[in-house]
């Protein structure tokens, strides 16, 4: 008998659509799209179906995640959705070479820093000039929580693992731009996350 890899993510489902309405204001209409740590796969079949003029790239580094992520392209998803592809944010050279825009929902907070550089690092090198890098989470500013349920989220988080935690914007702003990602913007989101834009500086 055949079992379904379908995995259901309720924040994937209950932030769809703010996230949706910042992507249609940045993310191109034509090109390729990289989406980093895709998860489920919820926000891959449901972002692709939205941006029928592209080829969204969904990717992950954990085996479960990558056979949900198919089994809602082969169910559910529309034909610019591509076949997951394993990645590792910290490894030097990526299976796509270049992107026109890229997408990372909720990954920085629940991995080590060095995932987060590797991030900015690969984006830098594959984004085409202007490419924009939306990354969506929770974030502190200045050294502080912007809410106090993000304060007790952060220290849930590392109990969990000390490596992990909700990043300061300051930080993150820092080494993207040493990387090359400039910031554009910032924006509020629901439940006391952010959308931040950041966009490739080559010429």
């Amino acid at each position: 008998m055949s079992t379904d890899a379908r995995r259901h993510a309720p924040a994937a489902i209950r932030n769809r659509d703010p996230i949706l309405s910042v992507l249609k204001d940045v993310f191109p209409k034509v090109g390729t799209i990289l989406e980093i740590a895709s998860g489920s796969g919820e926000h891959a079949r449901d972002f692709a179906s939205a941006f029928p003029g592209v080829t969204w790239y969904p990717t992950d580094y954990d085996e479960r995640a990558l056979a949900s992520i198919d089994a809602y392209r082969r169910l559910e998803g529309s034909a610019n959705l591509m076949a997951p592809l394993l990645l590792d944010v910290t490894e030097p050279v990526w299976p796509v070479a270049e992107a026109n825009a890229m997408l990372c929902v909720n990954m920085i907070h629940i991995a080590p820093w060095q995932c987060c550089l590797g991030l900015l690092r690969g984006a830098a090198a594959i984004l085409t000039p202007g490419g924009p890098l939306v990354l969506y989470g929770p974030f502190s500013r200045g050294g502080k929580h912007t809410a106090a349920s993000n304060a007790a989220f952060d220290a849930s988080l590392k109990r969990q693992n000390p490596e992990w935690g909700v990043r300061d914007l300051d930080d993150v702003a820092v080494e993207a731009d040493s990387c090359g990602l400039m910031l554009d913007r910032v924006i509020d989101m629901p439940s006391n996350n952010f959308c931040v834009i950041l966009r490739s500086q080559k010429v």
